[in-house]
């Protein structure tokens, strides 16, 4: 049981180090310039549809991307450790 308990606390060391990491390089003017070029080019906010299935597949890929750095900067702690790790393992 304690090595099950350490081993939690180590994947939630490791996932609050990781979101403080993303919030720190994208903060700052350098950082939003960096999101915002990144937000257009990962179609943050538009669809990843065409007509071509491999080019579908890039869109989705960058989009997925996108989702990633952005559940980081927006997701608190707690919630970063639910989505990541759901199981608490």
């Amino acid at each position: 049981m304690a090595v099950i308990q350490l081993a939690a606390e180590k994947i939630k060391d490791y996932l609050i180090t990781r979101g403080q990491s993303y919030r720190k390089t994208f903060t700052g003017i350098h950082g939003e310039r960096v999101l915002t070029d990144l937000a257009r080019f990962c179609r943050a906010n538009e669809s990843t549809f065409a007509p071509d299935s491999r080019a579908e597949g890039i869109l989705q890929g960058r989009r997925e991307v996108w989702l990633r750095i952005s559940k980081h900067l927006n997701l608190s702690e707690d919630e970063l450790q639910a989505y990541f790790n759901p199981q608490g393992e």
